[in-house]
């Protein structure tokens, strides 16, 4: 009974961290470009995404319920997951949202933890353990469709922007006046994201309560105090700022105007909540690069670079199966039972720890996040506006 107490507490703690790195991996898909354009001074967008992730996540459970009860088949017509096969799914997430945060990269923590979750299920219980119709639908499809959508949406409002706008500040950036805007637009973002990304670990800590008969698996989404610890978890990784992704993200977007920051964003949030309120469980990195692309495709003179694109597009392939195959690993070894999760919980403790040396030797902080460019963020490039021409009296 104390091993099965010790096992949960442990499945829900590791499942607040994931809920952290998510936090501090995703910080950039709203703050990035506002930093890039100085709409906001680094440290204050991070509190104000913080805030704001908080805030969203008590807004929807939607995305929760597909998690807890969706993608895995459980219950009395499918398989009796464990919390121990939770418990390596968590690993196989996490250790590719530190490995992808360690080099400054915008991958998909939504799709990290089905990939750690599926890998984990498919050892434990074989390959009909997942629900392959409601992967389709609510997973892939939507990975598919959000960034296509998000660039439409942010293509337009690019359009419309310049369309209905004039410079009338004499700037070589022009249109400055957006960068207010940016303000409400990427605190939507953020907004955005607590609706969609803390859910994520709900869904998780719901189904491993579920498991050991603390949870009825009838019961209408998270409880209460899950919410809460999750809405926390995430508001206090946002805070963190994930410096590196916002470095690799902003200062490649540096060129981008404050009237496409805002038209960006706009599609983000726009296609975030939209989706959450479905149920889709969609990457919020993924929708933001699309927003970028088409922004980009929507201004004139702008060019979008897409060989960074497929680059970016290959690691968001890689993030399913590469988390799966950890959490196959880390699965395999649970098989041991209580000592082989310990096992699983110190090589995963370690593993965190010699990233966070690892990252100390090249430390990237609110004080230098827009310092250099980074190839991998420059998705969009925009060629220097030419001087206005003085008119001839």
């Amino acid at each position: 009974m104390q091993e099965a107490t010790l096992l949960i507490v442990l499945v829900i703690a590791l499942a607040l961290f994931f809920d952290f790195t998510n936090g501090f991996h995703d910080t950039a898909n709203a703050m990035a470009t506002p930093i890039a354009t100085g709409a906001m001074k680094p440290k204050v967008a991070v509190t104000l995404a913080a805030i704001l992730n908080l805030v969203g996540a008590f807004l929807s459970t939607e995305v929760a319920k597909t998690i807890s009860n969706g993608i895995i088949r459980e219950g009395d017509s499918g398989i009796l997951i464990s919390p121990e096969l939770i418990f390596a799914g968590l690993i196989g997430a996490i250790v590719w949202n530190m490995v992808t945060w360690l080099y400054g990269l915008p991958s998909s923590s939504s799709h990290a933890l089905f990939g750690g979750l599926i890998g984990a299920a498919i050892v434990g219980f074989g390959v009909n353990a997942i629900d392959y119709g409601v992967l389709l639908s609510k997973v892939v499809f939507p990975a598919l469709l959000a960034p296509v959508t998000a660039g439409i949406v942010a293509f337009a409002a690019t359009k419309l922007a310049y369309s209905i706008t004039r410079r009338y500040d004499g700037k070589p950036d022009g249109r400055s006046g957006f960068r207010y805007a940016q303000i409400f637009s990427s605190s939507l973002v953020a907004l955005a994201h607590g609706t969609n990304d803390a859910q994520k670990t709900m869904g998780v800590i719901t189904l491993a309560l579920v498991t050991v008969g603390l949870q009825d698996s009838d019961h209408d989404g998270p409880q209460f105090w899950v919410i809460v610890v999750c809405a926390v978890a995430i508001a206090l990784g946002t805070y963190m700022g994930g410096w590196r992704i916002i470095k690799t993200l902003g200062t490649g977007l540096t060129a981008v105007k404050p009237a496409q920051g805002f038209a960006s964003e706009t599609g983000t949030a726009a296609t975030i909540l939209a989706s959450s309120h479905l149920g889709f469980a969609l990457s919020t990195t993924q929708v933001a690069s699309g927003s970028v692309i088409g922004s980009g495709l929507g201004r004139r003179g702008s060019k979008v670079r897409w060989g960074t694109a497929g680059r970016i597009g290959i690691g968001w392939l890689l993030t399913l199966p590469s988390a799966a195959v950890v959490g196959a690993i880390a699965a395999f070894i649970a098989h041991l039972g209580f000592w082989g999760v310990m096992v699983d919980a110190v090589l995963g403790l370690g593993f965190i720890i010699f990233i966070f040396l690892r990252s100390m030797k090249d430390e990237v902080g609110h004080h230098n996040v827009v310092s250099e460019v980074a190839a991998s963020g420059e998705a969009v490039k925009i060629k220097k506006n030419p001087k206005p021409k003085r008119s001839v009296r």
